[in-house]
């Protein structure tokens, strides 16, 4: 009996290896990042209050109780806000315009929202979508893709996918070819926008102009050392996901594999572990006590030796995605200014007529 748990556990073992193919990425982490100097404000405080309050909001429920409860505070974060754009909703592809006045048509943005794929909307993200359309003079279409458990992950990744192809020929008002596109998105976003860049490259679709990840998912097999040492002082991700850490990462890697059906360590799932040549300028935002800190850096560090413009700029002390507090954070105001920034830098880049880039082989 006990060579046949041994032979179970070898083959357990075995399995995991090929299966996944975890490449260590931990020379990554020598790369220096600089972060901002400064301290949180003291509206980080409040802030540090609306996030106990998700918490509460889906305290002693299960299940799809619990999931409910967590969708609909999170659509609750875009109310009382104010807001000056026009929302106009969109069935095919399912969405949202996002126009501020006197927005260009033809410039576009592309929003894919975080909520780690099981929560968020077009709703939730309006305070970033509001402020998009306004500092980018764009149209922007906050996708409203499908979520998980309901849908499979790769369900919502060909959503983003289709709104993209959709988006380069049609905007708010009918068909017409965009002038400028650009793709965001934060978080679990952050991940679908990293990866839909790739895939834009791969199939020779015309390549958005930039990108903007916000704090973006970038790798699920959850290696990178602040998935852990981070766990204290992110108060969103921590006590969501803080638990993980306890359990070993190819238990993990299984369990992803079956929520999923996508390998963690799939380009699609982990686009830090895909290839990253030939993208289009990139600017990333995290926080350095944020979980998710080098998933960001990896990334970047990454992208950058392969050759890829990929810029990250890092807070201090800022929550997960502290750009959806705008009304509350002078550091989510800041985080925008460095937004359009980038934007109009990577425009002045380009001749006057320049169409979208096309993709490079």
């Amino acid at each position: 009996m006990l060579w046949f748990f041994l032979a179970i556990i070898v083959l357990f073992i075995i399995t995991t290896l090929v299966l996944f193919r975890v490449e260590d990425l931990s020379h990554l982490d020598q790369h220096d990042h600089p972060i901002r100097e400064g301290s949180p404000s003291e509206a980080h405080h409040e802030v540090l209050g609306r996030i106990r309050e998700l918490g509460q909001s889906s305290r002693g429920l299960r299940g799809k109780a619990r999931l409910a409860a967590l969708r609909k505070h999170m659509d609750g974060l875009s109310e009382g806000l104010d807001l000056q754009a026009e929302f106009r909703a969109n069935e095919e592809p399912r969405g949202e315009w996002v126009l501020a006045s006197g927005a260009d048509p033809r410039h576009r943005i592309l929003y894919i929202h975080g909520g780690a794929w099981a929560a968020g909307s077009p709703k939730s993200h309006r305070g970033i979508t509001d402020r998009l359309s306004h500092l980018a003079n764009a149209a922007v279409f906050a996708v409203d893709y499908r979520l998980m458990p309901e849908n499979r992950y790769m369900d919502g990744v060909r959503d983003c996918r289709k709104a993209y192809t959709w988006l380069l020929k049609h905007g708010p008002d009918g068909p017409g070819d965009a002038s400028f596109m650009v793709v965001a998105g934060d978080s679990a976003g952050g991940s679908h926008t990293l990866g839909l860049l790739a895939w834009i490259r791969d199939n020779g679709l015309p390549q958005a102009d930039a990108a903007v990840a916000l704090s973006p998912s970038t790798d699920l097999t959850l290696t990178a050392p602040s998935n852990r040492d981070n766990i204290r002082t992110d108060p969103l991700l921590g006590p969501a996901f803080g638990g993980l850490s306890r359990i070993p990462l190819p238990v993990i890697w299984w369990a992803t594999l079956a929520a999923f059906r996508v390998s963690p360590a799939s380009a699609v799932a982990s686009p830090v572990r895909g290839d990253l040549r030939n993208l289009p300028p990139i600017l990333i935002h995290a926080s350095d006590s944020e979980m998710l800190l080098d998933n960001a850096r990896r990334y970047t560090a990454k992208a950058q030796a392969e050759g890829s413009p990929v810029e990250l700029h890092t807070w201090p002390g800022m929550v997960h995605v502290w750009h959806i507090f705008v009304s509350l954070l002078p550091e989510a105001d800041e985080a925008f200014e460095d937004i359009e920034e980038f934007l109009q830098k990577v425009e002045a880049g380009r001749t006057p007529a320049q169409p979208p880039q096309t993709a490079q082989t």
